[in-house]
């Protein structure tokens, strides 16, 4: 495909004006539409050029976490002496003068519990302060409160997602070591009841599924029928370092894709909830097509030890200095010409989004 054509395709498609939209899980939608990384890359480069958004912030104000998931590197006793600091609120006010101008979306919560942070309602008024869409907050929920949530969502809050590993107690309890099943729920009902007073607050729930809890989600909304929320995420597990669960394996939930995971993609149609799930063919094959150049150019991580890049310094640069310096303009110029041979593929899934 010549680069005359992919011009002419991008700019006659309904697709990129759709990606315009305000719903965030509307943009992910329609971008997942567009199948050549050829196409999303010149995307990304005339947003880069044009001055719009388009950067993801992840960002962990604090390195910790109250639980000790198995499935996470928390678990690890080790690793988890390396994980701390935090970032202080003067560090906050200056990466955000930086870079949130850029951000079609800031997350707060990425590999860490972000309601252990004082510093996290800034956060948020940060965000809302450099007019970012949409800005969410990952969270396992256990410290969640009335007042915290009200707080939050006063702040400019839009999302809340929610990590849970389990539908039953059990299950629930033994892997995300420390947590309370009963503290959980009461969390998830404070967050149904906000929505309620505010509608256009969304709650996501991530369900990072295993061997031996995926087959629960068969009972989800049996447990959960009462719950109001409006977005799914099914996650395959995956290695994140040493932890105390070590089955990888994706082979049962090859095995039950249909029975199981299609029957909740279904149920989450029927209640008009947005379902994230891997397609079949990743779990199939245990692998993936995510050009790794689509998440670099977009994906920005902030803590207390790195941010955006290893050379970009948050203190003398803005993005539009270090766009300059660095001549990122060409850099994401070569990226749409990258031959596929040479292309890496990101360790992620490729997700449907229904």
């Amino acid at each position: 495909m010549t680069f005359q054509n992919i011009l002419y395709t991008f700019a006659n498609s309904n697709i990129i004006l759709k990606i315009f939209s305000v719903d965030i899980y509307k943009k992910l939608k329609y971008f997942n539409k567009i199948k050549s990384p050829r196409v999303k890359l010149l995307g990304i480069f005339l947003l880069h050029i044009l001055k719009k958004r388009y950067l993801g912030i992840f960002i962990d104000p604090v390195v910790n976490c109250n639980l000790r998931c198995r499935m996470c590197y928390f678990s690890d006793d080790e690793k988890r002496k390396t994980l701390i600091g935090k970032m202080t609120d003067e560090d906050l006010g200056k990466i955000a003068k930086a870079l949130f101008h850029r951000a079609l979306k800031v997350q707060i919560g990425c590999g860490a519990e972000p309601t252990i942070s004082k510093s996290t309602p800034l956060l948020i008024k940060l965000a809302k302060k450099y007019n970012v869409p949409y800005i969410s907050l990952t969270t396992n929920g256990v410290l969640l409160t009335e007042e915290t949530i009200q707080e939050y969502i006063s702040e400019g809050l839009n999302e809340v997602t929610i990590s849970m590993h389990g539908v039953k107690k059990e299950t629930y309890e033994y892997f995300m070591t420390n947590s309370n099943y009963e503290i959980f729920c009461q969390s998830l009902k404070y967050l149904s009841d906000a929505k309620k007073k505010y509608p256009g607050f969304k709650i996501r729930i991530n369900y990072t599924m295993n061997e031996d809890n995926f087959l629960e989600l068969r009972e989800f909304f049996d447990v959960f029928n009462d719950l109001n929320f409006d977005i799914l995420q099914l996650r395959p597990i995956q290695k994140m370092g040493e932890t105390a669960y070590n089955n990888f394996s994706h082979n049962k939930l090859e095995e039950m894709y249909d029975s199981c995971i299609e029957i909740i993609k279904k149920e989450c149609s029927k209640r008009n909830i947005t379902c994230i799930a891997p397609e079949k063919i990743n779990i199939v094959e245990n692998s993936n097509n995510i050009n790794s150049s689509v998440v670099e150019s977009t994906f920005c991580y902030i803590s207390h030890r790195t941010c955006w890049r290893s050379d970009f310094d948050y203190n003398t640069d803005s993005y539009e200095s270090y766009s300059k310096r660095k001549n990122l303009s060409l850099l994401l110029f070569k990226n749409i010409f990258l031959r596929k041979k040479n292309r890496k593929l990101n360790e992620h899934f490729n997700y449907d989004i229904s």
